[in-house]
C-alpha cells in the first residue's frame, strides 16, 4: 500500500497503478477505446428503446431518419433521449472523477462515494430544499458542489492521501453516515417540503426534457477538460511526492485542483440525477486490468476519458438491466442507483481479498491498568448517570411531569392523564436502555473476537442486515407482531453475519478484509432497504423510515421481551466466559497454547453478538456507532480486562441511547427525532477523533 505521500508508492494489489508516461498510443489502446465507444453506443440505443410507451427499435429508426410519428417523436425527445444523455453525462463524470482521485491519492478505493462527496452534496441540497428557496439548477449545483467539496476535504484530512484503503473507507463511511443522518432528520421533520427527496437520493437518470441535461453538460465538460489539463502533473505524482517536486510539479496544488474538479463533477452528477452509487469506484477498477495490457492507458490523459466511457457503460447498462428484469412499469419507481450500489458492494467485497494489511486504525496498544477503586468509582458514577437519564426520560417530553407523578404512577395512585403519559413513555425509555446495552455488549464481543477496534455491528453490516429483514417484514406484513419482527431482523442479521464473518475468517479475521467486506455488505443492505421502501406503499414507507431512524415511538412492554431475554442470556454467557474473551482478544497463538479451541469459541461469541444486534434493532430500529463507542470508552476508563469492560460498556451504551432518545423527544418537541439519528450525530465525531488519534 502506498505510503503517506513522501516516498514512492510500493507496488501491490491495494495500490493504484502509477500513471506514468508511457509509449505512444498503440493499436491495442485504440482498439480498447473503440470497443468502449461501441459498447456505450449499443447500450444507448437499447436504452432508448426501453420505456412504458410502445416506442421500440423500429420507431427509433424512423425518428433517426426523420419519418417518425409525432407522438413517438415526442416520447423520444421528452423522455427517452434526455434519460440516455443523462446516463452518459453522469457515468462519464463519475468515472472520470474516480480515475483522477485514485491516481492522485494512489488509493484504489478513492471515489466520490468513499470520500462522502455524494453525502455532502445530498445534505447541502436537502438543506436547500427545506429552506424552500427556489434557485436555478446551476445555483443548485453550486450548493451541491460546496457540500461535496467540504465533505471530501474532511475525509482526505482524516485519512491522508495514500495513507491506506481501509482508513479512507472508514473515514468516508463514518462521515457519510453522519451526514446522511442529518439529511434523514430533515426528511422526517419537513415531509411536506422534502416529498420525493428520498427516492431522488437513490439516484435515477429519468429526465423530463433536456432542461437539466443542457445546464449540466457544460459543467461536466469543464470538469473533464480540467482533469485532462492537469493529467501530466497527476502522472508525476504517481512517482512519489519527492520525485514530483524534483520535476517541478506543485504537489499540494495539484492535489487540491484534482479534488476540486472531481467535487465539481460529482456535484453536477448529483444535481442532475441524484447520487448514483459506486460508479466512480468501479469504472477505474475495470480499466486497470486493461491498462496492464495497453500501457498507454496507464497515463491519466488516457485513463480518465476511458474510465468515463466505462462509467457511462455502467450507468446505462444498469438502467438497461433494471428495465429488462423488472419491466418498464416497475422500473419507473426503481432508481438506477440501487443497481449500481449493489454492483459496488460486490466490488468492495472482491477488493477485500486483494487489500494488504496495514496499521490502518489500530487502537492504542499500551496496557492500561486501573485500580479496583477506580473501577468501582466509575461503576457507581455510571449507575447514577443511568438512573438520572432514565428518570429524565420518563419525566421530560412534550408533556413535562414531576418526580412525584412518577412515584404515584409506580404506586398506582396517579391520575388518568399522568398514567396515560407514563404508560406510553416508560416502555420507550426501557427500550432505549435495553437496546443500548445490547448493542454495546454486541460490539464488545465482536471487537474481542476479531481483535479489531473498529469492528461493530453497524460498520460490519450486521445492523444493516437486521434492518433489511425487519423493513421487509414491516412493509409487506404491516400487522406483524413483535416476535415476528425480531425473527425477521435476526434472519437478516444472520445472513449478513454469515457473509461477513465467513469471508473474513479466511485468513484469520484480517482487519482490512473484515472491514471492507463489512462495508460492502452494509452498502448492499442499504441499497436493498432503499429498494424495499421505494416500492412499498407510501404509508408503510414512512413507517419504515421512522423505524430506521432508531425511533422508540409506540413501543410497549411486549415489544421489550425479545431484547430483554437475549440481553440477559448474552450477559450471563459473556460474564461466565470473560477469561476466554481476554484470551481470544490477545492473539491467535496464546489461546491455543492454553487449550482454548478458537474454532468453537469464536463462532459462539459471534452468534451471540449477532442475536444481540438483531433484537436491539427489532426493539429500537437501526442505531449506529453505539457498538463502537461504548467498548472504546469502557477500555479507556477501566482497562482491557473484560470482567470490567463488560458492565461499563453496557452501562455506557444504555446511557448513550437513552440520552439520544431523550434529546430526540425534547429538543424540538412536539416533533421528534429518532435515537439512531442522534447517536449518529454523536458517534461520528467520536469516530473521527479515533481516526485522528491513530493517523500515521
Amino acid at each position: 500500500m502506498a505510503g503517506t505521500g513522501t516516498t514512492a508508492p510500493r507496488r501491490g494489489p491495494a495500490t493504484a497503478p502509477a500513471f506514468t508516461s508511457g509509449p505512444a498510443p498503440s493499436i491495442g489502446a485504440v482498439a480498447a477505446v473503440a470497443a468502449a465507444v461501441l459498447l456505450v453506443a449499443a447500450l444507448a440505443v437499447v436504452d432508448i428503446t426501453q420505456g412504458t410507451a410502445a416506442v421500440g427499435a423500429s420507431e427509433v429508426g424512423k425518428a433517426l431518419i426523420g419519418h417518425a410519428d409525432p407522438g413517438d417523436a415526442s416520447v423520444l425527445v421528452a423522455s427517452r433521449l434526455p434519460r440516455m444523455v443523462a446516463g452518459l453525462l453522469v457515468g462519464a463524470a463519475l468515472g472520470g472523477a474516480g480515475a483522477a482521485l485514485q491516481a492522485v491519492s494512489r488509493n484504489v478505493l478513492a471515489a466520490p462515494d468513499t470520500l462522502a462527496v455524494n453525502a455532502g452534496a445530498y445534505l447541502a441540497l436537502g438543506v436547500l430544499t427545506v429552506t424552500g428557496a427556489s434557485i436555478p439548477l446551476l445555483a443548485s449545483s453550486g450548493v451541491a458542489f460546496a457540500g461535496g467539496l467540504a465533505a471530501a476535504a474532511v475525509v482526505l484530512g482524516l485519512s491522508g492521501l495514500g495513507a491506506g484503503t481501509v482508513r479512507l473507507v472508514l473515514a468516508g463511511s463514518a462521515l457519510a453516515l453522519g451526514l446522511g443522518s442529518v439529511t434523514d432528520a430533515l426528511l422526517l421533520l419537513f415531509p411536506e417540503r422534502t416529498g420525493g427527496l428520498y427516492q431522488w437520493s437513490q439516484g435515477s437518470i429519468t429526465q423530463n426534457g433536456f432542461g437539466g441535461v443542457d445546464r449540466m453538460a457544460p459543467v461536466v465538460a469543464a470538469g473533464l477538460i480540467g482533469l485532462l489539463l492537469v493529467a501530466r502533473r497527476v502522472d508525476a505524482l504517481a512517482l512519489g511526492d519527492d520525485a514530483a517536486r524534483g520535476l517541478g510539479v506543485p504537489v499540494r496544488g495539484t492535489r487540491i485542483t484534482v479534488v476540486v474538479l472531481t467535487a465539481l463533477l460529482s456535484a453536477a452528477a448529483v444535481t442532475l440525477t441524484g447520487p448514483i452509487g459506486f460508479v466512480g469506484l468501479c469504472a477505474p477498477a475495470l480499466v486497470r486490468p486493461l491498462a496492464r495490457r495497453c500501457r498507454p492507458l496507464l497515463r491519466a490523459r488516457a485513463a480518465v476519458p476511458v474510465a468515463g466511457l466505462v462509467g457511462a457503460a455502467l450507468v446505462l447498462g444498469s438502467d438497461v438491466l433494471l428495465r429488462a428484469l423488472v419491466g418498464a412499469q416497475s422500473a419507473v419507481a426503481v432508481p438506477t442507483g440501487v443497481v449500481t450500489s449493489l454492483v459496488g458492494a460486490v466490488f468492495l467485497v472482491a477488493m477485500a481479498f486483494r487489500a494488504r494489511e496495514s496499521g490502518a486504525a489500530a487502537e492504542d496498544d499500551r496496557i492500561r491498568i486501573r485500580s479496583r477503586a477506580a473501577f468501582l468509582v466509575t461503576l457507581v458514577v455510571l449507575v447514577a448517570l443511568l438512573v438520572a437519564v432514565a428518570i429524565a426520560g420518563a419525566l421530560l417530553g412534550d408533556t413535562k411531569l414531576l418526580l412525584g407523578d412518577l412515584s404515584n404512577w409506580a404506586l398506582g395512585r396517579a391520575g388518568r392523564g399522568v398514567t396515560f403519559v407514563l404508560d406510553t413513555r416508560v416502555p420507550r425509555v426501557l427500550a432505549a436502555l435495553l437496546a443500548g446495552a445490547a448493542l454495546a455488549l454486541s460490539g464488545t464481543l465482536v471487537q474481542a473476537v476479531t481483535r479489531n477496534p473498529l469492528a461493530e455491528p453497524g460498520v460490519l453490516g450486521v445492523s444493516g442486515g437486521a434492518g433489511f429483514g425487519a423493513v421487509l417484514l414491516v412493509t409487506t406484513v404491516p400487522a406483524a407482531g413483535t416476535w415476528s419482527i425480531a425473527g425477521a431482523a435476526f434472519a437478516g442479521a444472520a445472513a449478513a453475519a454469515a457473509i461477513v464473518f465467513g469471508l473474513a475468517a479466511r485468513g484469520g479475521f484480517r482487519q482490512n478484509r473484515l472491514v471492507l467486506v463489512g462495508v460492502g455488505v452494509s452498502a448492499a443492505a442499504t441499497a436493498l432497504i432503499s429498494l424495499t421502501i421505494v416500492l412499498s406503499d407510501p404509508f408503510d414507507a414512512t413507517k419504515a423510515l421512522t423505524w430506521l431512524s432508531g425511533s422508540t415511538y409506540g413501543r410497549t412492554a411486549p415489544d421489550l421481551a425479545p431484547v430483554a431475554c437475549v440481553l440477559a442470556a448474552g450477559t450471563v454467557l459473556a460474564v461466565c466466559r470473560r477469561r476466554e474473551l481476554d484470551l481470544v482478544a490477545l492473539d491467535e497463538d496464546t489461546p491455543r497454547l492454553l487449550g482454548l479451541q478458537l474454532a468453537r469459541s469464536r463462532p459462539a461469541f459471534l452468534a451471540v453478538a449477532v442475536l444481540l444486534s438483531a433484537t436491539a434493532t427489532a426493539a429500537a430500529g437501526t442505531i449506529g456507532f453505539v457498538g463502537l463507542v461504548a467498548p472504546h470508552a469502557a477500555r479507556a476508563l477501566v482497562g482491557r480486562r473484560h470482567v470490567r469492560v463488560l458492565p461499563v460498556a453496557m452501562l455506557l451504551g444504555a446511557i448513550l441511547v437513552c440520552a439520544a432518545d431523550l434529546l430526540g423527544r425534547t429538543v424540538i418537541a412536539p416533533a421528534q427525532l429518532g435515537a439512531g439519528l442522534m447517536t449518529a450525530v454523536i458517534g461520528t465525531p467520536y469516530f473521527v477523533r479515533l481516526l485522528m488519534r491513530t493517523r500515521r
